[in-house]
């Protein structure tokens, strides 16, 4: 179309710069008679006939009446004057075609640079999309200076020089002088990328903090870090405090399904099951993930998970389901229980597991946020020796710091707790305390988390957790009754705690209720077992809140409603006739002296509500003595050991602090001080 136009134009062009020639050559004096040869004649003879076409078609000549052919109407005395015009008329048309052609060809050119893409401008462009490369001109002349060269062989020299020293003395060469010329900030990334992979651990560990650190690079920058990153250095990011999220690339999209459900692995057995009851599809996909969970514990079920696609799977459950607190949490702690194999962790880096860690390692949510730091120290081997199996979760410091840890504080809920709702702030009854409700922005998820963290950040603060139940109504594993046992939960925890590096550090328990029991039954079995010696070696001091070293009456109650209540095997090993619970309180009140161990007590006096029908006292005053027989009421005499100290809540609210000054948590930090003071200093 443009071709065309230009082709219209020019033919009327040509056309209007024939008559201007014409009326300039008509108006000129006779030439002088010239002889030319036969070529010209012809040409001259198709330019004469070409003239008289333009003449009739704009009426520039007279023809008279009968007259044809071309200059039959012209006079005998103007033939030689004819043959000179034709001649000029050739010229001016030969050089009007050249100049017409030369004329198209510039209008065509000029229309092409006016539509030219830019491709210096795509490639720019697709270098900050992929590979991130510099943000200066592509135009070497633009930047290459006489300055920039000359820093450039010096460099090389330089290089050049402390390699060659290095070889005659064979000493390691520093890595920190890159090849790579650049500009200054640019330069400063890619040397902070190289030593993130130096061999030197120091090296490497001081790059990624210093990658972490930089908050006022562009978008591109932290793209650039992101995919030429290797999966240790995105883990050591992953890991850092207040990390930019650009840091990591996204999750890889998913192919799409083209059979059967989510949870079926190609198969059809979801959609089956679902046509059979109306049970909400995300019920039955957390009954999947727990079971799943079951198998995550698994080395050899890990494997098979991985190998069937299991990660890309839960990626894209999680995705779907991020409404659902409860599916995303299960989903992170497979994530944690495949990290503990490290023949997995390729495999889960490149699933784009790193980048979503890294996001809920942000949320507010505590169990969220636990959940996903221990997934990632279980990814980090480079500055993480311990382990963490499932229910054992690392309160604090869930990042990488350089502030070194002088003692652990163990954690261990009881009946029904968890590891971190039981360690709550004590719940806020709005209607009661409209003061304390104002401030329900500071309330605590986990006081030990933030307040004990806070106060003192030399610890290592872990949580367990272990399932309990009161009674067992609902359908259960044929093998689950013995691993409820006090016994089956001891040697399963303390084999996780060694994991995690438990007994290397001194170390003080905190326990609440049947969590308390479970102290004593570890710290026996470890004083019986060679391999656990430095737990009990380690041991500084122990905190009880409610335990009932001598039964409960909630046990009492379910016992006696046995046939009603189906109570748990738990439940029953807290009942005061519980031969195992006698032998276990002489057992380690016998030993305990020796280790001089520090205890501290604390009992309730308030009864608590169980329904809308039941009130009692779980665990009476004389229950939470730790002596080794009972002291007659109503007189306290001699405990045995540690201190014994009546507090005004029930049962549940034991552990559970009002606020930060309140005499629980103000006795339990100055006992977790006093005992650790040769370890925390000042």
């Amino acid at each position: 179309m443009v071709l065309a136009l230009a082709s219209s134009v020019c033919r009327m062009s040509v056309a209007a710069y024939c008559i201007f020639c014409y009326r300039q050559i008509g108006t000129s004096g006779p030439a002088t008679k010239t002889h030319l040869p036969w070529n010209d004649i012809i040409i001259s003879s198709t330019c004469s006939c070409l003239l008289s076409a333009y003449q009739n078609s704009y009426g520039l000549t007279k023809t008279e009446p009968g007259g044809g052919g071309c200059g039959a109407n012209l006079p005998i005395h103007a033939e030689e004057n004819k043959l000179f015009i034709i001649g000029k008329i050739a010229k001016v048309t030969g050089s009007l075609i050249l100049g017409g052609f030369v004329f198209i060809t510039y209008e065509v050119l000029s229309l092409k640079k006016l539509l030219q893409i830019d491709t210096q401008a795509i490639h720019q462009e697709k270098l900050k999309s992929y590979v991130y490369v510099r943000t200066t001109s592509l135009n070497p002349s633009e930047y290459q200076g006489i300055t920039y060269q000359a820093r450039k062989e010096i460099h090389k020299a330089v290089r050049k020089i402390l390699e060659t020293e290095a070889k005659i003395f064979r000493r390691p060469f520093n890595e920190q002088f890159s090849t790579f010329d650049g500009e200054d900030h640019e330069c400063a990334l890619w040397l902070l990328l190289k030593r993130s992979q130096s061999k030197d651990k120091e090296v490497r560990l001081q790059a990624v903090q210093d990658l972490a650190n930089n908050s006022h690079w562009h978008d591109y920058q932290y793209g650039t870090v992101a995919q030429t990153c290797d999966q240790r250095t995105a883990i050591g990011l992953a890991r850092s405090k207040d990390i930019d999220l650009r840091f990591f690339l996204p999750p890889p999209p998913l192919p799409k399904i083209k059979n059967g459900g989510l949870w079926c692995f190609g198969g059809n057995g979801l959609p089956y099951c679902e046509t059979l009851s109306k049970i909400p599809s995300e019920t039955v996909e957390l009954f999947c993930l727990q079971a799943l969970v079951q198998h995550s514990k698994v080395s050899s079920h890990c494997d098979k998970i991985e190998a069937k696609g299991g990660l890309q799977l839960l990626q894209r459950i999680y995705q779907l389901r991020k409404d659902s607190a409860k599916i995303q949490r299960n989903i992170i702690r497979i994530i944690g229980n495949m990290a503990l194999d490290e023949r997995l962790h390729s495999s889960i880096v490149r699933a784009g597991w790193v980048s979503v860690l890294a996001e809920v390692m942000k949320s507010p949510h505590v169990i969220q946020s636990s959940h996903a730091s221990r997934a990632l120290a279980n990814l980090d081997r480079d500055t993480v020796k311990e382990k963490y199996p499932d229910g054992v979760y690392v309160l604090h410091p869930q990042y990488r710091s350089s502030q070194p840890i002088r003692a652990d504080i163990l954690f261990v809920h009881g009946l029904l707790g968890a590891a971190f709702k039981t360690w709550r702030q004590q719940d806020i009854d709005r209607r009661l305390d409209k003061k304390a409700s104002e401030g329900e922005e500071d309330y605590s998820q986990c006081w030990p988390k933030t307040w004990l963290a806070s106060d003192c950040p030399a610890l290592r603060i872990i949580s367990v957790e272990y399932d309990t139940h009161l009674s067992d109504w609902k359908a259960k594993c044929p093998v689950e009754a013995h691993r409820k046992s006090i016994a089956y939960r001891s040697n399963e925890l303390l084999d996780k705690l060694r994991a995690a590096g438990i007994g290397d550090r001194p170390l003080v328990w905190v326990s609440h209720s049947m969590g308390g029991l479970l102290v004593k039954k570890m710290l026996v079995d470890a004083s019986k077992n060679p391999e656990m010696d430095k737990i009990v070696n380690n041991t500084r001091g122990i905190i009880f809140y409610s335990v009932p070293h001598h039964g409960s009456q909630l046990a009492e109650y379910s016992i006696n409603a046995r046939y009603l209540l189906f109570p748990s095997v738990e439940v029953k090993e807290l009942s005061k006739d519980s031969p195992a619970l006698k032998e276990l309180n002489d057992d380690f009140l016998s030993f305990a002296k020796d280790k001089k161990f520090s205890v501290l007590s604390f009992a309730e006096t308030l009864p608590t509500h169980i329904g809308s029908m039941i009130k009692l006292h779980v665990v009476p005053l004389e229950s939470a003595i730790f002596s080794s027989s009972l002291p007659p009421r109503p007189g306290l005499p001699d405990l045995g050991i540690g201190d014994l100290i009546p507090v005004d809540v029930n049962h549940l609210n034991i552990c559970k602090p009002k606020k930060k000054d309140a005499f629980l948590y103000q006795r339990t930090l100055k006992f977790i001080q006093d005992v650790l003071a040769q370890e925390l200093g000042d």
